[in-house]
């Protein structure tokens, strides 16, 4: 065997020895992170109403990603009629990356966890009508509700309506989406505007529910 393939060879299998443990404790890292935030998101990542926690399992890692860099930087859980976000910045400020990288572990661990379909709470939306209210939002958001990673469209098809109603009006009021840290809020608010009142909003998230995310 040539004497140069050789030592490539020995050192290509060092570090696949070495980032295998690595890899493995990243994964432990995400999982015991997470503690943390299965108290509100529960153990699956399920959501919560009570503590205002979405649904969250099997979410992108990119968005989970992208969402708490805001909080983070102060682009959500700033404004004081945003009790959802001013809980959530607190939680966000808490991963550190002095000792590993805590944002990407927690992250994959969510992205990780089974996407469940939650049981629709509100009433009184209009699917059909719903339908053409989302034809808007389906440039950015997918068809189905699958989310576009390329317009930074989180999954919707999945998401708790409650959670949606809550956020649409959010955006709408300038309570999300008015900060210059949070440009795709920004987006977001003036998708928000296009729907004239309440009954709007529930119909386009009655019509998102009946999604398949797929």
């Amino acid at each position: 065997m040539n004497r140069g393939y050789g030592t490539t060879l020995v050192w290509i299998g060092l570090a696949i020895g070495l980032a295998a443990p690595a890899f493995a404790q990243d994964a432990e890292r995400g999982r015991a992170l997470y503690e943390l935030c299965a108290t509100c998101h529960g153990e699956q990542g399920e959501g919560n109403a009570l503590y205002l926690a979405p649904s969250i399992g099997g979410l992108p890692s990119w968005y989970v990603e992208q969402q708490l860099e805001k909080f983070r930087a102060g682009g959500r859980g700033t404004h004081f009629d945003d009790i959802p976000g001013m809980r959530m910045r607190p939680m966000a400020l808490t991963l550190r990356n002095d000792r590993g990288d805590d944002l990407r572990d927690v992250t994959a661990y969510v992205a990780s966890l089974p996407v469940t379909k939650p049981q629709p709470l509100l009433t009184g939306g209009d699917a059909a009508r719903g339908a053409g209210f989302y034809a808007v939002c389906q440039a950015c958001h997918g068809p189905a509700g699958e989310g576009v990673a390329a317009t930074n469209g989180p999954p919707l098809a999945n998401q708790n309506d409650w959670y949606m109603l809550s956020s649409l009006e959010r955006f709408k009021s300038g309570v999300r989406g008015s900060s210059p840290n949070d440009p795709n809020g920004a987006v977001m608010r003036g998708m928000a505007a296009v729907l004239p009142d309440e009954q709007a909003i529930k119909d386009v998230i009655a019509y998102i529910i009946s999604l398949s995310g797929k």
